[in-house]
């Protein structure tokens, strides 16, 4: 791919909505002090039963070109696709109504794509924006994550998660499958190659802040495929059984010196159990 400059490669972000009427404001406040210019935001409403979309129709935010539509919940891979088909741009960028940016974010993200080192991006350097909170460092903690980041240690630097790509590339494999938990995946799948990590794009992304965020979110996890099928089920059910719950719960809780995370623990895992099972029973993945 030849050398091209910033202002020849305007980029659309598409962000999904599902009952986001606290962040989504802030998410788009955000966005408008870029200092890379030439992008346009498009947020999805995925059929919230919240204020999200009284949010979204009276918001007003200075120089931020936003579009805004509203689809009945049906995932947010099935939201970034309808997104993308009023996108302009040639690179598309994909967020999460619950990340705040650093101003140099969106400039970086793109900058490997623009110069031609690659076709796909993804960034390293994601933070969590509410570490104050106990829930959300518990959430560290039960991902194995690093801390105050959203990943491990010695995360590799390419990866099957897209935050930015090529237009033209995502309409050469029909974009995601809409799925619910893995449906971000389906884009590395379909493609064949990894996401490139792009140095210095930093961004600032919400844990779980709440026993009842921790709940629904775990629930929503479970509710996905596995691998071994109702194998698979049947492992994920016995480690989120509540012996092993507690027996982890405290265990981690005493290594990381936070004995609250025995309560995480024990309804995070509780929330995976109900997630797996209505997977059984129903034979609906979460969306």
């Amino acid at each position: 791919m030849a050398f091209l400059n910033y202002k020849e490669m305007k980029t659309s972000l598409i962000i999904p909505t599902y009952n986001e009427e606290k962040v989504i404001g802030k998410c788009l406040r955000s966005l408008a002090n870029q200092t890379y210019k030439d992008f346009e935001v498009i947020v999805v409403d995925d059929g919230s039963t919240d204020k999200t979309w009284e949010v979204l129709s009276e918001l007003k935010v200075e120089n931020l070109k936003l579009k805004v539509i509203r689809e009945s919940h049906l995932g947010a891979g099935a939201a970034r696709n309808l997104g993308t088909k009023s996108a302009t741009g040639e690179i598309l960028v994909f967020v999460d109504a619950d990340m705040t940016f650093d101003k140099d974010f969106l400039k970086k993200l793109v900058e490997p794509i623009v110069l031609g080192k690659a076709k796909g991006t993804f960034s390293k350097e994601e933070y969590v924006s509410n570490w104050d909170n106990i829930w959300a460092r518990c959430w560290n903690i039960n991902e194995n994550w690093e801390e105050k980041r959203r990943h491990p240690k010695n995360y590799p630097d390419f990866q099957p998660v897209f935050r930015a790509i090529l237009k033209s590339e995502f309409e050469r494999v029909n974009g995601f499958e809409a799925g619910g938990y893995d449906d971000d995946w389906s884009l590395y799948r379909k493609l064949g190659y990894k996401a490139k990590n792009a140095e210095g794009a930093i961004f600032y992304h919400k844990n779980p802040e709440s026993l009842s965020e921790v709940y629904n979110h775990a629930k929503w996890v479970g509710k996905r495929k596995y691998k071994m099928g109702y194998l698979g089920y049947l492992v994920a059910l016995i480690r989120a059984s509540l012996p092993v719950s507690l027996v982890l719960g405290l265990f981690k809780g005493i290594k990381n010196m936070e004995l609250r995370f025995l309560i995480f623990k024990i309804v995070y895992d509780f929330g995976l159990s109900i997630g797996v099972l209505e997977m059984i029973l129903k034979g609906k993945m979460g969306k």
